[in-house]
């Protein structure tokens, strides 16, 4: 054998452990990079100038620009992402609204159910109340 070969016992157990702990840092560096060049094409505030100066700095300095990003902008990229997940829950509740009505159901049952829904989520009822009033309104649509 030659004097180079190492062995699993020639690299020590703290070394192992920072090992993974620099790839888990190098692993969340990207995670961040990435969310920040999403944040950069979903804000509506930035020119396109403006985006492309961010992704052109993110990309040729990467280290200093995500940084530089976090620091300026990081406040409002929550946010933002809040207001992205809002968004799509709407259209998903559209969405399942009007291919409700076109199902065979009726859509009064439906549409009762998402007046609960909402009084409920406003407190206004409690959740025995709402239990009863589904109950009421499955067993008047015959399910």
């Amino acid at each position: 054998m030659s004097g180079d070969t190492y062995l699993a016992y020639d690299y020590p157990l703290l070394s192992a452990f920072w090992t993974m702990l620099v790839f888990f840092l190098w692993i969340t560096w990207f995670v961040l990079l990435f969310r920040i060049i999403m944040d950069i094409f979903r804000d509506d505030e930035l020119s396109g100038w403006a985006k492309a100066g961010w992704l052109v700095f993110c990309i040729v300095l990467p280290f200093l620009g995500v940084f530089v990003y976090v620091i300026a902008r990081g406040k409002n990229m929550g946010r933002r992402e809040i207001a992205q997940a809002r968004d799509q829950q709407k259209a998903f509740d559209s969405y399942v609204r009007e291919t409700a009505k076109g199902t065979d159901s009726p859509s009064s049952s439906v549409d009762e159910l998402a007046r609960l829904s909402e009084i409920r989520a406003r407190g206004d009822i409690t959740d025995e109340e709402f239990n009863r009033a589904k109950q009421l309104v499955l067993s008047g649509s015959g399910r």
